[in-house]
């Protein structure tokens, strides 16, 4: 399976309600490496690689967030995998 990177930019009420949680649970359910990270204008980064298909099922998930969020867009950018990362994390 040949992997992609994805690099997510979701802004919203995005912070504060635990949405890098919810991020860093979905992405290990479905097997991927990368991470989540609060960036300081208010939205949340996420760095995420893996196979085509289970990027696309986090990007669902990244669009809807944790119940206590709300999203206003996901902007995506698609690239090669690096293979720099070891798990999913929370930064």
């Amino acid at each position: 399976m040949k992997k992609i990177r994805a690099e997510f930019i979701i802004s919203g009420h995005v912070q504060g309600v635990g949405f890098r949680y919810f991020v860093y649970r979905k992405a290990e359910q479905i097997g991927l490496e990368g991470y989540a990270r609060n960036l300081y204008d208010g939205t949340v980064e996420v760095k995420a690689e893996g196979g085509e298909n289970l990027i696309a099922a986090l990007k669902q998930y990244l669009e809807q967030g944790p119940s206590r969020s709300r999203v206003d867009s996901c902007k995506v950018i698609f690239s090669d995998a690096t293979g720099e990362f070891n798990g999913f994390g929370i930064r």
